[in-house]
Protein backbone atom coordinates (compact mmCIF):
# COMPACT_ATOMS: atom_id res chain seq x y z
CA UNK A 1 0.00 0.00 0.00
CA UNK A 2 0.83 3.74 -0.57
CA UNK A 3 1.20 6.87 1.64
CA UNK A 4 -2.03 7.73 2.94
CA UNK A 5 -0.66 11.73 2.85
CA UNK A 6 1.57 13.31 0.22
CA UNK A 7 4.77 13.55 1.94
CA UNK A 8 6.00 17.02 3.74
CA UNK A 9 9.36 18.36 4.12
CA UNK A 10 10.84 20.58 6.48
CA UNK A 11 13.97 20.02 7.47
CA UNK A 12 16.82 18.59 4.88
CA UNK A 13 16.26 15.50 3.76
CA UNK A 14 13.66 14.60 6.05
CA UNK A 15 10.03 14.04 5.19
CA UNK A 16 7.10 13.09 6.88
CA UNK A 17 4.97 10.27 5.27
CA UNK A 18 1.85 8.90 6.52
CA UNK A 19 1.79 4.96 6.27
CA UNK A 20 -0.34 2.05 7.54
CA UNK A 21 1.43 -0.45 9.69
CA UNK A 22 1.63 -2.86 7.13
CA UNK A 23 3.87 -0.27 5.28
CA UNK A 24 7.04 -2.15 5.03
CA UNK A 25 9.07 0.71 6.09
CA UNK A 26 7.78 0.29 9.39
CA UNK A 27 8.88 -2.65 9.80
CA UNK A 28 12.38 -1.39 11.48
CA UNK A 29 10.18 0.73 13.93
CA UNK A 30 8.05 -2.46 15.51
CA UNK A 31 11.51 -4.33 15.56
CA UNK A 32 13.79 -2.14 17.41
CA UNK A 33 10.56 -1.00 19.71
CA UNK A 34 10.29 -5.20 20.55
CA UNK A 35 13.67 -5.52 21.57
CA UNK A 36 13.47 -2.11 23.72
CA UNK A 37 11.07 -3.19 25.44
CA UNK A 38 12.07 -7.21 26.03
CA UNK A 39 15.82 -5.80 26.76
CA UNK A 40 13.81 -3.41 29.54
CA UNK A 41 11.12 -5.49 30.56
CA UNK A 42 11.30 -9.17 29.51
CA UNK A 43 9.93 -11.20 26.89
CA UNK A 44 6.12 -10.89 27.72
CA UNK A 45 6.56 -6.69 27.23
CA UNK A 46 7.03 -7.78 23.34
CA UNK A 47 3.52 -8.32 23.20
CA UNK A 48 3.20 -4.22 23.82
CA UNK A 49 3.57 -3.86 20.01
CA UNK A 50 0.39 -5.70 19.23
CA UNK A 51 -2.00 -4.43 21.89
CA UNK A 52 -3.90 -2.47 20.01
CA UNK A 53 -4.91 -3.54 16.18
CA UNK A 54 -3.39 -1.55 13.79
CA UNK A 55 -6.68 -0.22 12.19
CA UNK A 56 -6.75 1.64 15.38
CA UNK A 57 -3.77 3.80 14.01
CA UNK A 58 -5.96 4.96 10.84
CA UNK A 59 -7.50 7.75 10.05
CA UNK A 60 -11.50 6.15 9.76
CA UNK A 61 -10.51 5.22 13.62
CA UNK A 62 -9.13 8.65 14.43
CA UNK A 63 -5.26 7.44 14.53
CA UNK A 64 -2.46 7.92 12.24
CA UNK A 65 1.06 6.62 12.49
CA UNK A 66 4.04 7.94 10.64
CA UNK A 67 7.61 8.19 9.38
CA UNK A 68 10.44 10.26 9.27
CA UNK A 69 12.48 9.47 6.19
CA UNK A 70 16.36 10.47 5.40
CA UNK A 71 17.05 9.72 1.99
CA UNK A 72 14.10 7.40 1.86
CA UNK A 73 15.36 5.19 5.25
CA UNK A 74 12.91 5.12 7.98
CA UNK A 75 15.28 7.13 10.77
CA UNK A 76 12.04 7.97 13.15
CA UNK A 77 8.46 7.39 13.70
CA UNK A 78 5.48 7.43 15.79
CA UNK A 79 1.63 7.05 16.16
CA UNK A 80 -1.64 7.73 17.87
CA UNK A 81 -4.81 6.46 18.20
CA UNK A 82 -8.15 7.66 19.34
CA UNK A 83 -8.36 7.78 23.34
CA UNK A 84 -11.74 9.13 23.12
CA UNK A 85 -13.74 11.95 21.52
CA UNK A 86 -11.07 14.59 22.38
CA UNK A 87 -8.10 12.99 23.32
CA UNK A 88 -5.43 11.14 21.05
CA UNK A 89 -3.00 8.70 23.01
CA UNK A 90 0.62 9.02 21.45
CA UNK A 91 1.90 5.04 21.19
CA UNK A 92 4.89 3.77 19.47
CA UNK A 93 7.63 6.95 19.54
CA UNK A 94 10.59 5.59 18.38
CA UNK A 95 13.93 6.75 16.69
CA UNK A 96 15.98 4.59 14.98
CA UNK A 97 19.42 3.13 17.09
CA UNK A 98 21.60 4.32 14.34
CA UNK A 99 19.51 8.36 14.64
CA UNK A 100 18.81 9.32 17.83
CA UNK A 101 20.67 12.74 19.57
CA UNK A 102 19.51 14.02 16.35
CA UNK A 103 15.92 15.69 18.00
CA UNK A 104 13.71 13.53 15.41
CA UNK A 105 11.84 12.44 18.79
CA UNK A 106 10.50 16.11 19.24
CA UNK A 107 10.17 16.15 15.72
CA UNK A 108 7.83 13.48 15.78
CA UNK A 109 6.11 14.58 18.76
CA UNK A 110 5.74 17.98 17.36
CA UNK A 111 3.99 16.43 13.62
CA UNK A 112 1.74 13.65 16.04
CA UNK A 113 0.69 17.44 17.96
CA UNK A 114 0.19 18.71 14.73
CA UNK A 115 -2.23 16.10 13.01
CA UNK A 116 -3.96 15.53 16.12
CA UNK A 117 -5.12 19.30 16.58
CA UNK A 118 -5.76 18.98 13.07
CA UNK A 119 -8.56 16.46 13.57
CA UNK A 120 -9.75 17.89 16.53
CA UNK A 121 -8.18 16.43 18.96
CA UNK A 122 -8.25 18.66 22.15
CA UNK A 123 -5.68 16.82 24.24
CA UNK A 124 -2.80 14.11 23.97
CA UNK A 125 -2.07 11.34 26.43
CA UNK A 126 0.12 9.03 26.79
CA UNK A 127 1.82 6.50 29.11
CA UNK A 128 5.66 5.33 29.08
CA UNK A 129 7.37 2.32 31.13
CA UNK A 130 9.31 3.08 34.69
CA UNK A 131 12.72 1.95 32.45
CA UNK A 132 12.53 4.60 29.93
CA UNK A 133 14.12 7.48 31.51
CA UNK A 134 14.98 8.76 28.10
CA UNK A 135 10.90 8.93 27.22
CA UNK A 136 10.32 10.47 30.70
CA UNK A 137 12.75 13.17 29.66
CA UNK A 138 11.33 13.76 26.36
CA UNK A 139 7.69 14.31 27.68
CA UNK A 140 8.83 16.64 30.21
CA UNK A 141 10.78 18.71 27.70
CA UNK A 142 8.39 18.97 25.20
CA UNK A 143 5.81 20.47 27.72
CA UNK A 144 3.68 17.35 28.89
CA UNK A 145 2.55 17.29 32.60
CA UNK A 146 3.49 14.00 34.58
CA UNK A 147 -0.01 12.68 35.99
CA UNK A 148 2.47 10.67 38.94
CA UNK A 149 4.42 11.61 41.61
CA UNK A 150 7.95 13.01 40.25
CA UNK A 151 9.33 12.20 43.16
CA UNK A 152 8.64 8.55 43.24
CA UNK A 153 10.78 5.54 41.99
CA UNK A 154 9.06 5.00 38.92
CA UNK A 155 9.67 1.39 39.41
CA UNK A 156 6.38 1.95 42.15
CA UNK A 157 4.68 3.90 39.85
CA UNK A 158 4.25 1.48 36.84
CA UNK A 159 2.92 3.02 33.33
CA UNK A 160 3.77 6.92 33.84
CA UNK A 161 1.06 8.69 32.26
CA UNK A 162 1.45 12.01 31.09
CA UNK A 163 -0.87 14.44 29.07
CA UNK A 164 -1.02 17.95 27.09
CA UNK A 165 -3.70 20.06 26.04
CA UNK A 166 -3.73 21.59 22.66
CA UNK A 167 -4.10 24.66 21.59
CA UNK A 168 -6.74 23.44 19.02
CA UNK A 169 -7.65 26.50 16.64
CA UNK A 170 -11.72 26.03 15.31
CA UNK A 171 -12.53 24.95 12.23
CA UNK A 172 -15.17 27.24 10.51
Amino acid sequence: MTSLAQPSSSAVDVTVLHVPVSDPRVRPLLRELGHEYSTRYGKDAHAEISRYPDEEFTEPYGGLLLLLLERGEPVAGGAFRRYDATTAELKRIWTHSAHRRRGLARRVIAELEREAGARGYRRIYLTTGPRQPEARGLYLATGYTPLFDTEADPETVGPLPFEKHLNVQSRT
